[in-house]
């Protein structure tokens, strides 16, 4: 199969904690989907952390792992959401975001020290968490006639798809979910059925 249809990710938010010359590193490790979540999950740690100096973090988005974005806070370039995203790379997440709160001890690192730090505390988030195996599924809706809803359900029921919404009237809607690496042989057996119509909505 030339399509890897499964990736990695977290189930739950988990913390992990580095100390080095009294600097404090405590990395916070949340599954997430979209870069529009990262603002409201910096806020609540910036109020939450207000003595801390350094607010550094690294996401990784996409079930091909094509999407990842760094920030160094302040930190020396290189230093801090790089070594961070590294650690992802190495655990082969995503859909992940992992923000690494620093409390300065008075004593500095040096570059060698701060990469070590971010990278430590990162790895320790994830050692914390649970880490589970997701498929890419794509998202169909489908409408039929009442009378072929025993043909539907038994198809659902066999391939053991996922129904995530669903709406049965004179006239029947469905929105399924369908693992990316089985939609040609699922798509064909719903397409032989008389009067459904598909409509691929988007992919999960």
């Amino acid at each position: 199969m030339l399509f890897d249809d499964t990736y990695k990710t977290i189930s739950a938010h988990s913390e992990g904690t580095y100390r080095d010359k009294g600097s404090k590193f405590i990395a916070f490790a949340y599954p997430i989907k979209s870069n529009e979540e990262v603002k409201d999950i910096l806020q609540k740690l910036r109020s939450e952390h207000p003595k801390a100096r350094h607010f550094c973090w690294a996401l990784r988005l996409s079930p091909d792992r094509s999407i990842f974005r760094i920030q160094d806070d302040g930190e020396p370039s290189g230093t801090a959401g790089r070594p961070i995203l590294n650690t992802m790379l190495s655990a082969n997440l995503t859909d992940l975001l992992i923000v690494v709160v620093r409390y300065f001890g008075g004593t500095l690192l040096g570059v060698p020290g701060l990469i070590n730090a971010y990278k430590t505390a990162a790895a320790e988030s994830i050692k914390e968490s649970k880490i589970i195996e997701k498929t890419v599924n794509d998202i169909y809706e489908i409408r039929f006639d009442y009378l072929v809803m025993n043909d539907v359900m038994k198809l659902v029921k066999d391939e053991q798809l996922t129904i995530l919404d669903q709406d049965f009237d004179n006239s029947c809607m469905m929105k399924l979910e369908i693992r990316k690496s089985e939609l040609n042989a699922i798509l064909g057996k719903i397409e032989k059925m008389e009067s459904i119509q598909i409509k691929y909505l988007f992919t999960a």
